[in-house]
């Protein structure tokens, strides 16, 4: 017995030195990153945190406070920040062709849109390192529609990355709930409330739809009608749950570098290049939460009541996992008014030797099941040999495919659409195309940069550059949210 014990204790100290010995080598090889600028070191004291809010904090506070939050900005980074032929793309050289406080509007900032007759209201929750500006389109299909629209900045984002290496998802949470408490009182209790969520926003949707669901007796948590979610972040790669492994190690100035997984000059004036392990980690509490209370409301009857939900995502996606869209989330849908719109990558057969056959089609893993418990539409090639787009799909507990062709054809050059691009248009002025712009806007039309060069010049990575920034097939999803939306009403 007490030979087993030492071998145990054994076993344990190598475990333990070697996972000490990957640590210090993962911390070492951050130092040959970037050199941290001020926007990753600031600390911005005005940022609203969980602990800030009380059942009575009414969205004018939560402004308030982000006036103060935009002022500190303003002194503690533009101001300091030297207008340096270095620096002439920085997000944070004042007066620059990247400055967003420069345009007429700053999408960094939480925004409203007021139609003059209200017939609804939506929430609209945008991703990790984003900002407002990446629902701005839709809330602008929405408002055409009659509807307010409260565009929320989440804590963290719209200033510095630095932000995000000190947020907790339950800062989100509670903005979350603060904005959709202030949109069913701006639209009364008889018109229908929509929550709107980009990636990260997409699965604070569901969990504020579960939180609601959980508190019916709280008028001041109302429940949504419906959630329109864009690339939805129900589940990450698991790996994000040790990100802040970095903590033994990166309280020490030496290894300040070791708190980012990635440092990258910031051009983008709508989001964050560099990225923090802590936003990672946040990010998978954020799944792991919605994953545990799905599971208890499907366990405990509760999820009849869930809202329906409309999904736009693409087959292909880095960013989060699509399966867990599918089998956290819709498998478990106990009504039948919810879709699942899924784009497909290009199945030209020209391109199918450079794409693995481990990515099948999303239509034939799911099309052999006639219970699914919602409508699934896969929008993809007519043929194998066609660049032209048809719309699959087949209703909720059926197995019957209909096709119809529709207008669009894949972009030459185009092999999938990604996690990034869902929803900003063509014309978007920042992501889109560059031949025309639905928006004013002055700067480098990153959607249409088209870089070649030698590799590992660049101080920013390829992956950023190549990824599609926008959705080709954007005026179909319009029309799918428009037809949605109208039904709500």
């Amino acid at each position: 017995m007490r030979h087993m014990f030492v071998r145990l204790v054994k076993t344990i100290a190598l475990i333990a030195l070697l996972s000490l010995a990957i640590l210090l080598a993962w911390a070492f090889e951050s130092r040959s990153m970037s050199a941290l600028r001020i926007w990753h070191t600031a600390v911005l004291e005005s940022e609203f945190a969980a602990a800030d809010a009380t059942p009575q904090t009414t969205l004018q506070d939560y402004l308030d406070r982000e006036t103060e939050l935009f002022e500190e900005l303003e002194e503690k980074v533009y101001e300091r920040t030297p207008p340096t032929d270095e620096l002439i793309y920085n997000r944070y050289r004042g007066g620059g062709l990247q400055d967003p406080a420069s345009l007429e509007q700053n999408w960094n900032r939480t925004f409203e849109l007021v139609p003059q007759q209200i017939k609804g209201g939506v929430l609209l929750l945008h991703g990790l390192t984003d900002s407002p500006y990446s629902l701005r389109r839709v809330g602008e299909i929405l408002y055409a529609r009659g509807y307010y629209v409260l565009g929320l900045r989440l804590p963290g984002h719209g200033t510095i990355p630095g932000s995000l290496t000190r947020v907790r998802w339950q800062d989100w949470v509670a903005a979350s709930q603060i904005g959709a408490r202030h949109v069913r009182e701006r639209i009364g209790v008889q018109q229908p409330l929509i929550i709107a969520g980009y990636s990260n926003g997409g699965g604070l949707a569901v969990k504020y739809a579960l939180d609601a669901l959980n508190a019916l007796d709280d008028s001041k948590l109302p429940v949504p009608d419906r959630l329109l979610l864009f690339s939805p972040e129900i589940g990450i790669a698991p790996v994000a749950d040790i990100a802040n492994s970095h903590k033994l190690l990166s309280f020490l100035p030496y290894f300040e570098q070791f708190k980012w997984l990635s440092i990258e000059p910031e051009y983008d004036p709508f989001k964050y290049n560099s990225f923090p392990k802590n936003a990672a980690q946040e990010a998978w509490a954020v799944t792991a939460e919605v994953h545990r209370q799905i599971e208890a409301a499907h366990e405990g009857g509760r999820f009849q009541d869930f809202p329906d939900v409309l999904t736009f995502l693409s087959w292909s996606d880095a960013t989060v996992k699509t399966s867990a869209t599918v089998q956290r989330l819709y498998d478990k849908l106990e009504n039948e008014g919810s879709e699942l719109v899924i784009f497909d990558v290009n199945r030209a057969s020209r391109l199918s030797p450079f794409i693995p056959a481990s990515n099948a089609s999303p239509l034939g893993r799911l099309e052999a099941s006639s219970d699914l418990p919602y409508r699934l539409t896969v929008i993809t090639n007519a043929t194998s040999d066609s660049l032209q787009i048809v719309e699959k799909s087949k209703a909720s507990r059926s197995a019957m495919i209909e096709s119809r062709p529709l207008p669009m054809t894949w972009p030459r050059g185009v092999y999938s659409l990604a996690h990034v691009a869902i929803p900003f248009a063509p014309d978007d002025p920042v992501y889109g195309t560059g031949d025309s712009q639905s928006g004013p806007y002055h700067g480098l039309p990153l959607g249409a940069l088209q870089p070649r060069g030698e590799t590992h010049l660049l101080t920013t990575s390829l992956g950023q550059l190549m990824r599609l920034r926008h959705n080709p097939f954007f005026d179909y999803m319009e029309q799918r949210i428009v037809e949605d939306i109208d039904k709500a009403q």
